[in-house]
């Protein structure tokens, strides 16, 4: 693609795949490194601090996943290389930062106190910025996958990455604790004004428009933004449910939110960030929406039932040794939380094939409807490492019915739902 208004041109190759699954398994060491730092330089009781933090941001950003989304889809989409442009992705991912960062702050004083227990003002203020900036990062993620360019997408998140370890081994290195610790978490947001600088294919896609004006862009954008949040609550923002159902968590909390972490990235990490490739394979096979489904979630159901095994025989030791004998967790419980990280991935999986249809109601339904079993059944009055494991269990299975409804009903490809396309 030789400039910013050309159609899609890299297909969802193997290489294309290989490509980011490279950047994915480098940034996902990166994510373990700052966690290995934090586990090791706080105790338990600070690490569930800084565990609620990184969830915050990670339900924040989540939510903004909904630009990267609708960003590719509108790219990508067949229609997007004849069709007269209207609108720049960028531009409306800035404002839509600023608003958000805006509307965070003007609301702290309601929530931060119930949520962030120490370090709040520092928390409201990098939860702000950290927002604005990752409202640009991932609607460029977006524009980049849709546009193929596949090498400099992967560039941009393991310059996300880096950036994240570079600053928490400074923090460790240099003893400031808590506070290096969470500006780590969101030093990557701002990743992108390095790739501006040095890649000629990211200012192409930070000027790329899309067909349709800035109401049919947001209102798509919407739908998905409201799905993408509740998917966050439950892949990065339980932390912060849990603590909001739980009270303050100690040192109990600060295990089980390293457990749920650590058992979960090898299956979500690499689903988050191949975003881009799952929608644009599932534009692509919009004729077979549910046949496409079968073989991505044949091999995440068999990466589970090894990661099962390996958690509940490997697990515990692995816990002890890599974070300290404070981090104890049995191996049922580990091996019950991969199953739920399972979980969690096929909803992921068919919620990138319900968004690729333009099915945006049903997408945002779906997570919606499960985040909030999941909440509900939080409040049961079990053990919190059982309640932790019911509600990641059982909250994804009630959305996944919902998107392969919604998949099978829509039949023809066309969806309802949304601004009329040209399919």
């Amino acid at each position: 693609m030789t400039d910013a208004t050309a159609g899609p041109s890299g297909a969802v190759s193997r290489a294309s795949v290989v490509r980011v699954g490279v950047a994915t398994a480098l940034s996902a060491l990166c994510g373990y490194a700052v966690l290995y730092l934090a586990a090791r330089d706080l105790e338990p009781a600070g690490f569930s601090v800084f565990g609620v933090f990184w969830g915050a941001f990670g339900l924040v950003s989540g939510a903004a996943f909904g630009l990267l989304q609708e960003t590719t889809r509108e790219v990508r989409h067949p229609s997007a290389g004849t069709a007269h442009r209207h609108t720049r992705p960028l531009a409306v991912a800035a404002a839509v930062g600023v608003a958000a960062a805006a509307a965070i702050g003007v609301s702290a004083p309601l929530w931060s106190a119930h949520v962030f227990v120490d370090a709040r003002m520092l928390s409201v203020a990098l939860l702000c910025a950290g927002l604005a900036g990752f409202c640009v990062h991932t609607t460029l993620l977006g524009a980049l996958a849709g546009m193929g360019r596949w090498s400099d997408y992967g560039a941009l998140m393991v310059t996300d990455a880096a950036l994240r370890v570079v600053v928490a081994a400074a923090g460790f290195a240099a003893g400031w604790g808590l506070g290096g610790y969470l500006w780590a978490t969101v030093a990557g947001a701002f990743s992108w004004l390095l790739m501006l600088l040095v890649s000629p294919a990211t200012r192409a896609a930070a000027r790329v428009q899309t067909t349709g004006g800035t109401a049919t862009f947001l209102r798509g954008a919407g739908h998905s933004m409201a799905a993408a949040g509740a998917s966050a609550v439950l892949v990065m923002g339980f932390p912060v449910l849990l603590a909001a159902t739980s009270g303050d968590l100690g040192a109990t909390g600060g295990v089980v939110i390293l457990a749920v972490t650590l058992t979960r990235a090898p299956l979500l990490v690499p689903l988050t960030a191949m975003q881009g490739n799952l929608i644009a394979y599932f534009i692509d096979q919009r004729a077979h929406r549910l046949r496409a489904l079968l073989a991505p979630s044949a091999l995440v159901a068999a990466l589970g039932a090894g990661g099962v095994v390996l958690a509940a025989v490997f697990g515990p030791w692995l816990l002890r040794e890599a974070f300290g004998a404070q981090y104890r967790a049995d191996g049922a419980l580990l091996a019950w939380l991969t199953v739920a990280a399972v979980a969690i991935a096929l909803l992921t999986l068919t919620g990138a094939a319900t968004v690729a249809a333009a099915l945006h109601r049903a997408y945002a339904a779906g997570w919606v409807i499960a985040t909030a079993a999941a909440a509900l059944l939080l409040m049961l009055p079990l053990d919190l490492e059982i309640r932790a494991v019911v509600a990641l269990l059982c909250g994804p299975l009630l959305g996944i019915a919902v998107h392969l409804s919604a998949l099978a009903r829509d039949r023809d490809g066309v969806a309802p739902t949304y601004a009329a396309i040209d399919d």
